[in-house]
């Protein structure tokens, strides 16, 4: 058998474990032929093909990035596109294709399938945010990075008496917010989730300086929106699946808390920072056991499905199952960490 794999979005911790594991088991355990396509989608369309051997990919465990390439490319876009996929993936004898990704690149392995090719998805996610699995590899990793640039920030922001704005990644979901924000000892955290009200936070911070604390840390998603009428918004321009690229919200948030409280605000945006860098040992594992269960499925002919972890366990679940809804923060949660703010 021939099997494809790809990696779509953006780059995430764990997806070289998840290249290493497919090759790993499908090429040096069931003896499969594993093709790999650069640049997501784009290197379909395009006929970017690469074999990967258990040679070729030794080495990649701990490496963050993707050797493969990435793109957020939507080959339902544009006129042809589609042809071009199938006429790529016929002409490299492609049996069954493994594709790697969020929300949108599982969506369309998803409606591959409806076109007749075999799909098999991988989770991938940093904002954690695909409802059919508890965690997504690269997860952990963001969290981490954001926990200790948010330790670092304390003493700096304590020395200068200093209100400082830490913006994470997070357009729809505030798991990275939170989590960073509560393990970090934040004092404030902005999700998606929930519109926040400007006065209402500055009110916050005000009542905290007032009790004796010189500095405030507040982790804000990039996706956190102000409740409407309590400050400006900016329009943002729309990637090739129509999400809003955001960022940014920091930036507009700091003149807004300095104004109002007269605090020195300063703002640090972790962003991309995030993704890069060596994944954790629990993103190692979570990616590698995904990667091997996902060329079992794909050995197995198990189309349109995805690969997913449910508790302990790897489990196949079916592809639109991850795209049904997103796993957003609820609300207990934030409640949970709004104990320790003040």
């Amino acid at each position: 058998m021939r099997i494809g794999l790809l990696n779509g979005g953006g780059d995430c911790p764990g997806l070289n474990a998840v290249t290493r594991a497919v090759v790993r088991k499908g090429s040096g355990v069931l003896g499969h032929q594993i093709v790999g396509f650069r640049h997501g989608w784009r290197g379909v369309i395009e006929g970017e093909a690469v074999e990967l051997t258990v040679d070729a990919t030794r080495g990649l465990l701990y490496r963050g990035g993707t050797v493969l390439g990435t793109s957020r490319t939507n080959p339902y876009k544009a006129e042809g596109d589609i042809a071009a996929v199938l006429d790529t993936l016929a002409r490299e004898r492609v049996d069954m294709l493994i594709a790697v990704g969020g929300e949108d690149t599982l969506g369309v392995a998803h409606r591959l399938c409806a076109d007749g090719v075999g799909c098999v998805g991988v989770p991938k996610t940093i904002d954690n945010d695909l409802a059919a699995t508890d965690y997504t590899f690269g997860f952990d990793t963001a969290v981490q990075i954001a926990t200790e640039a948010i330790d670092r920030l304390h003493t700096t922001a304590e020395s200068h008496d200093r209100v400082i704005i830490v913006e994470v990644m997070g357009r729809h979901a505030g798991w990275i917010a939170l989590h960073s924000g509560f393990a970090g000892g934040a004092d404030a955290i902005l999700i998606p989730e929930v519109s926040f009200d400007v006065d209402e936070l500055c009110a916050q911070l005000q009542h905290r300086h007032a009790r004796g604390s010189n500095s405030s840390i507040v982790v804000a998603a990039e996706g956190a929106t102000p409740r409407e009428g309590t400050m400006a918004t900016q329009d943002a321009e729309l990637d090739e699946f129509g999400h809003v690229r955001l960022g940014g919200i920091a930036a507009r948030l700091a003149p807004e808390v300095k104004s109002r409280t007269g605090f020195d605000t300063r703002v640090v945006v972790l962003g991309h920072l995030l993704r890069g860098g060596t994944p954790t040992a629990y993103d190692r594992i979570l990616a590698s056991r995904l990667g091997l269960a996902a060329v079992e499925a794909a050995h197995d002919r198990a189309t349109d499905t995805m690969v997913a972890l449910r508790g302990t366990e790897i489990v196949r679940v079916p592809l639109a199952d991850a795209l049904d809804t997103l796993k957003t923060v609820p609300a207990e949660r934030l409640a949970e960490a709004e104990v320790f703010f003040g």
